[in-house]
């Protein structure tokens, strides 16, 4: 994406120049660095950015994100695409983490908004709890509250294609190691998951269900649970790829092979699980989409609902196959 400093430095001049002269509520000036200026913009095929002038207008340019906890790489993935998508339309990102806590979310709130943020992009919603901002503009992106403005993927979808891929390949003893009960993000999933065991006339069988948390610590002990039994499933699908990495570790203490004896299913793509001993097969998000429709709405913000919706893609690798004969 060319910037107006890419502009500046063709004509030559200073970004302030650039801003002033491609201002359409300034009067037009005809002078020779106005024509410059103009004339460079137009052979490099600048576009100015509505979302960014605005924020500019409305004080910093700088954009508050809020995540629970930036050692999660979906975290730092999603904040890494925010910065980007921002920077390209010459704003500033700072980031405040929360440990998924409702009090230190308020904190960071209101201390984002004492340093005068323009937005704020929350990724610690929780289901029924609406965010709280003022007057402040405000996106939720990965979960949703339903009520704010959000930018997610198909959770449902996602889920549905990763317990569709095990059951075609003949699971119909499939486990879920599921994760918080407030996040949109994990009742979407357990719902996709749900659905594709419906739909195959699978019955759902609440024992080979687990799991509460996002991390792989969680994720080791669900697995266990699940595959320390005589009469474990075949197959384990969880709504992260924390937890799933943290299920592959239960399968190797336990003797396991995958996918031999259990196949196992992540979510996020994550970069580590390509290149896992066993590669995990995984849904991925698309999270760039999701950090330039959160950029997006927040000048959509305007007290009510707006749900953007990113469609998830299945990655088949090593981490699944057949069950054992």
């Amino acid at each position: 994406m060319v910037t107006i400093l890419d502009v500046a430095r063709a004509a030559g001049v200073s970004k302030s120049t650039v801003s002033r002269v491609l201002d359409e509520r300034l009067p037009h000036s005809r002078s020779a660095t106005a024509e410059r200026v103009r004339k460079a913009a137009a052979e490099l095929g600048y576009v100015r950015d509505p979302l960014a002038s605005g924020l500019r207008r409305a004080g910093t340019s700088t954009i508050g994100v809020i995540v629970p906890r930036l050692t999660d790489t979906v975290m730092a993935m999603l904040y890494e695409e925010i910065t980007a998508v921002a920077a390209a339309r010459e704003l500033f990102t700072v980031v405040a983490t929360t440990e998924d806590s409702v009090e230190t979310e308020a904190v960071a709130v209101r201390s984002l908004q004492m340093r005068r943020v323009d937005g704020l992009i929350l990724t610690t919603a929780r289901m029924g709890t609406p965010v709280t901002t003022g007057q402040t503009p405000c996106a939720l992106a990965l979960r949703t509250d339903g009520t704010s403005p959000a930018a997610i993927g198909d959770d449902r979808l996602g889920a549905r294609l990763a317990t569709r891929h095990l059951i075609d390949f003949g699971h119909r003893r499939i486990g879920l190691v599921g994760g918080p009960g407030y996040a949109s993000s994990a009742q979407g999933r357990a719902d996709g998951y749900r659905d594709a065991l419906t739909d195959a006339g699978i019955p759902v069988d609440p024992a080979l269900i687990t799991g509460n948390a996002f991390s792989i610590e969680a994720g080791e002990v669900a697995g266990r649970q699940l595959l320390d039994r005589d009469d474990r499933p075949t197959a384990v699908f969880a709504v992260n790829d924390n937890t799933a990495i943290g299920v592959l570790s239960a399968a190797h203490r336990l003797g396991l092979s995958v996918p031999r004896d259990v196949s196992i299913v992540g979510y996020n793509d994550i970069p580590v699980v390509s290149r896992l001993p066993v590669p995990l097969t995984t849904v991925r998000v698309p999270f760039r989409q999701i950090a330039t429709d959160a950029l997006h709405l927040l000048t959509e913000h305007k007290g009510h609902t707006t749900t953007l919706t990113t469609t998830p893609t299945l990655i088949p690798r090593g981490s699944t196959g057949p069950p054992a004969e």
